[in-house]
């Protein structure tokens, strides 16, 4: 089973994921794949340079670039895989034509996803609530299939977490999902 994971800055994909490798799911991270070629160019490490850096790609490279390079180091392992995170129209186009796909899609209130987003102190989280709301409208809103469109992907989603609650009731909403999707 091959589980996509779209779904806005902070709204728990990270904790998704690790509730589902506790389930024995291996996990491919878009995040760790832009960063490995920020590194590799020496650039710095921060949301809009990943962004642009994705956009570049699949501009170049086509528009399931990231995805699709994860896709194959997750086949060439096999078993039950989480690709994460799924950002692009042309990114969903890809997955919906491999065999046991789903596509889950994770929001949360923007106030709480701040506080998350603070709390998780990543370099790319170091930021003011303006400069959050901001990245987050450009990653939401792309217009074509090579810019991230978080939104658009998340309409395409078979089943949509809202993850405004506790951890306890977000592992119970990931199990659902489990249910419904393995039925």
């Amino acid at each position: 089973m091959i589980i996509g994971i779209t779904g806005t800055i902070a709204a728990g994909k990270g904790t998704v994921v690790e509730i589902l490798q506790k389930k024995g799911f291996t996990h491919y991270s878009a995040r760790d794949y832009l960063t490995k070629e920020l590194l590799a160019q020496q650039k710095p490490i921060n949301r809009d340079e990943m962004r642009k850096l994705a956009d570049f790609l699949r501009e170049t490279k086509g528009p399931d670039i990231v995805i699709r390079s994860l896709f194959e180091m997750a086949q060439q392992k096999g078993g039950d895989v989480i690709i994460e995170s799924v950002r692009s129209l042309g990114e969903v186009t890809f997955l919906e034509k491999q065999s046991d796909f789903h596509l889950l899609g994770v929001d949360a209130d923007i106030k709480t996803r701040y506080e998350r987003a603070i709390k998780r102190g990543t370099e790319t989280d170091k930021i003011d609530f303006n400069t959050f709301v901001s990245q987050n409208e450009k990653e939401n809103s792309g217009r074509t299939p090579f810019s991230g469109n978080i939104l658009g992907c998340i309409q395409k989603a078979d089943i949509l977490i809202n993850n405004d609650g506790t951890i306890e009731e977000l592992e119970k909403n990931v199990q659902a999902v489990l249910d419904k999707i393995s039925n």
